[in-house]
């Protein structure tokens, strides 16, 4: 056994265009932003920083700080989203050993700030607050990669005082989140109050002072947890599986404890049971490249703990993203692995209902991150898989709601049989390589969904209204009265017949005027002229009078049944005609 420090795994965390990806690009000097789809990164990648950069980055600030960076290098892990920062993890708690939180300045928390906290509260995750966008606040002079009190001491006083403002608003933020957060030029104790540090990600302007927190952080309060076997079978998490030209069909790997060697057996968790293969190559980038963009690969004959690899091997054509792997030395220890990266699957598993939309992603990590969203929206899931959408998956759906007539497909494939009949059945796909697309296109769907239920309900009843006869208002008696009304409750429409608060019917509308012109319709709080048939002033109506339109009891049953289509005033008004109505005959109410 062979006791070595490995370097720290990082995790980049933020609200979408917050700066998570740019940030590390200026970090590794690489331009993965570009090539993300909507600029978000939506499959995890891995970057190595070694320590001679990271000292170099940090310049005098790590004398200033009387810190002498022992670490052999940084490991960022760039996430897809939030809820995939619960997919990185291993037995026992989240694989990242620290996060960095991305807040644009000049935004504050937004919803997936607040998801991202929860998450790292949850995992018990020590984090530190970059302050991101220093550079877009108005009348800012960049200094490109100063340090940050070299930059905020060459803004004028007003500029300075604008990022304090902002500083301050955040910190009130965090505080209303279950954060203590600081500058962190005025924390005296890290292990009780997180760092906020100003930076751009642009201009690298803070990013020195980011550096050196996390780099002090790391080594002074996780240096023990980074103690590991580096001689011991490797352990690590599937992040993509990928063709490759020359190689076939590889794994990208995050390797977090022990060492892989070519040769290993490699035991691959998977939903219907673990994958056995075995390493014929083991690949790195080269260091501050990104695993997931590079071409070029150094085959080594073993890596070890913390490291972004690339695994070629046979049979890996099944094996799905966000699984957990272990490598083992001879075939005596197969069983004890199997059993151990299955046991991590089944703790992913997830629920489903019996109605409910359809999931399908391309990786595991993507499933859980979309089912997540999904559940905290309390979006019910009738079936949750990796792979492309298929004609069975649009069957499944035939005879539900069509509230439930949906399948989200996350970056994977629709199937030409399944996409026509999809149409044939109007069951909606939603299709998008940006997981809050999916989430827009779902909420604009049940919203037109709505309106068009609420037509179709509205369309098909006698509409609820009270109306005022107002005094000094008769502009004729009879034949039909027109009278002066005031909308006290629901709507008045023409043709709806008129009842008075004894159950009466006193005549049907025959028109409206609303300040001389001619409408459908009268709404809450207008005065109007109305038209009525049969009604005559002074004999079935008088001045002052409540008028109501008369329902029908199946009418009334319609309506009770679908309040939430209904405004307060509305109900009101409902719930006072089934009084009349109920006084008037006792065999109405019968629901």
């Amino acid at each position: 056994m062979s006791d070595t420090i490995r370097k720290p795994i990082i995790s980049i965390l933020a609200h979408v265009d917050h700066g998570k990806t740019t940030l590390l690009d200026y970090i590794r000097t690489s331009r993965v932003a570009t090539g993300e789809a909507g600029g978000i990164t939506q499959h995890i990648g891995a970057s190595e920083v070694p320590k001679d950069v990271i000292k170099n980055v940090c310049g005098n600030l790590l004398t200033q700080y009387k810190m002498d960076f022992n670490l052999p290098g940084l490991l960022f892990i760039d996430t897809p989203g939030h809820a995939a920062f619960s997919m990185l993890r291993r037995r026992g708690g989240s694989l990242a050993d620290v996060a960095i939180l991305v807040i644009d300045v000049t935004e504050g928390i937004k919803p997936q700030t607040e998801e991202a906290i929860n998450i790292l509260k949850q995992y018990k995750t020590p984090f530190i607050i970059a302050a991101n966008k220093i550079d877009k606040l108005s009348g800012w002079n960049s200094k490109k990669e100063a340090t940050f009190m070299e930059t905020y001491n060459h803004q004028p006083p007003q500029l300075r005082q604008d990022l304090d403002m902002k500083i301050y608003e955040l910190i009130g933020q965090l505080y209303n989140h279950g954060v203590s957060a600081d500058l962190y030029t005025r924390i005296n104790d890290f292990t009780k109050t997180v760092s906020i540090i100003p930076i751009s990600a642009v201009s690298g302007e803070g990013i020195p002072d980011l550096l050196t927190m996390l780099s002090g952080i790391t080594q002074k309060y996780l240096e023990k947890k980074l103690h590991i076997d580096n001689t011991g079978a490797g352990k690590g998490t599937v992040l993509e599986v990928k063709e490759v030209k020359g190689l076939g069909t590889t794994i990208d790997v995050i390797l977090y404890d022990g060492l892989v060697k070519r040769g290993d057996i490699i035991v691959i968790g998977h939903p219907d049971g673990a994958i056995i293969t075995k390493a014929k190559a083991i690949l790195k980038t080269s260091p501050m490249k990104e695993i997931r963009v590079e071409k070029q690969f150094t085959n080594f004959p073993e890596i070890a703990a913390a490291s972004g690899l690339k695994i070629s091997a046979p049979d890996l054509e099944n094996v799905i993203s966000g699984v957990p792997l272990r490598c083992v030395r001879d075939s005596s220890g197969i069983d004890e692995a199997k059993i151990q990266v299955q046991s991590e699957i089944e703790e992913v598993q997830i629920k489903t209902d019996e109605v409910g939309v359809i999931v399908k992603a391309d990786a595991l990590g993507s499933l859980e991150a979309l089912v997540k969203t999904l559940q905290d929206m309390q979006i019910p899931i009738k079936r949750a898989e990796i792979g492309t959408i298929n004609k069975k998956d649009v069957m499944a759906l035939e005879e539900v709601d069509p509230i439930h007539k949906v399948i989200f497909s996350f970056n994977t494939k629709i199937l030409p049989d399944a996409e026509e009949l999809a149409k044939k059945t109007k069951t909606c796909i939603f299709s998008s390589e940006i997981i809050y697309r999916l989430i827009d296109d779902y909420e604009k769907h049940i919203e037109e969904l709505s309106k068009l239920k609420e037509k179709e309900i509205l369309s098909s009843v006698t509409q609820t209204v009270k109306i005022k006869f107002i005094t000094g208002f008769i502009f004729r008696q009879s034949k039909p009265a027109i009278i002066g009304m005031e909308v006290l409750g629901g709507k008045l429409k023409t043709g709806v017949r008129l009842m008075n608060s004894e159950g009466k019917i006193v005549g049907t509308v025959h028109a409206i005027q609303n300040k001389g012109a001619n409408v459908v319709e009268g709404n809450l709080g207008e005065q109007i002229a109305v038209s009525i048939n049969s009604a005559v002033v002074g004999r079935n109506i008088k001045e002052e009078d409540i008028l109501y339109s008369f329902i029908l009891k199946d009418e009334y049953k319609i309506l009770s049944e679908n309040l939430e289509i209904l405004s307060d005033h509305e109900k009101n008004t409902l719930e006072e005609i089934r009084e009349i109505m109920v006084a008037k005959d006792r065999m109405w109410d019968v629901f």
